[in-house]
């Protein structure tokens, strides 16, 4: 079987997306870690305005709103099967949800400035990542800030049996199950194996010109897998 490349992901998430919220709601800590991110922006009851990059079916959003209850956010993801689960939810005014490809931000109508800019479990996707986090340091206000939620686990080696040992006994088989094929779970677990080390992507971040960069992991059964990077566009005026 073709292995998956990265410029045909959408295509695969549109054929998932029916079950796509069975699956990582099956996930322990998935959603509550997704909240600890969107909690490290630190906005609380602030009035900001939000970028979700890569919202999917909105599990993003309501982190984010769960963080950030007055926000109005512009959720935007690739993959149409994704963005039409996302939308058939309820949503309070102030979200919007448009379908782009990280690359084709400006093309889409989604202009800046934003607060916050959120990208959970996108970037080790992208063809080219260091473009996409250029523009996204662009699209923020001076002092606005960047978090992204991915997974990492170059650095660990019990981190990757782990990470091994759930994409093949309950991942990829789940995938098969739901939805007829695990083409779109073999690449995902393939993509978490590939992706930088920590410290190799705070270098990322920092070569696109962001700074305070920081990263911590989660905890429970993702502590050393999943992590959250944040960094922040310099404020000449501060």
């Amino acid at each position: 079987m073709t292995p998956l490349v990265r410029r045909r992901v959408p295509e695969a998430f549109d054929r998932g997306a029916s079950a796509y919220d069975r699956l990582v709601g099956a996930n322990p800590g998935y959603h509550a870690d997704l909240r600890r991110s969107a909690r490290a922006f630190g906005f609380g009851d602030r009035p900001v305005r939000l970028l979700d990059l890569g919202c999917g079916t909105g599990a993003s959003t309501a982190a984010l709103l769960a963080a950030a209850p007055n926000a109005r956010v512009v959720g935007v993801d690739a993959s149409a099967g994704m963005l039409a689960r996302a939308r058939a939810k309820r949503w309070p005014d102030g979200v919007e949800f448009v379908h782009a490809r990280a690359e084709e931000l400006a093309g889409a109508g989604v202009t800046g400035p934003f607060d916050g800019v959120f990208a959970a479990y996108l970037i080790r996707n992208l063809p080219d990542p260091d473009a996409v986090l250029a523009s996204l340091w662009s699209l923020l206000r001076p002092g606005g800030r960047l978090i992204v939620h991915d997974y990492s686990v170059r650095d660990h080696p019990l981190a990757r049996l782990v990470w091994h040992a759930v994409c093949w006994s309950v991942i990829i088989p789940a995938g098969r199950l739901t939805t007829g094929d695990a083409g779109l779970y073999r690449y995902l677990w393939r993509s978490a194996l590939d992706f930088d080390r920590p410290p190799e992507f705070a270098e990322r971040l920092r070569r696109a010109g962001f700074t305070d960069v920081h990263a911590a992991t989660m905890t429970g059964w993702q502590r050393g897998i999943v992590h959250a990077f944040g960094g922040r566009r310099p404020d000449p005026a501060s």
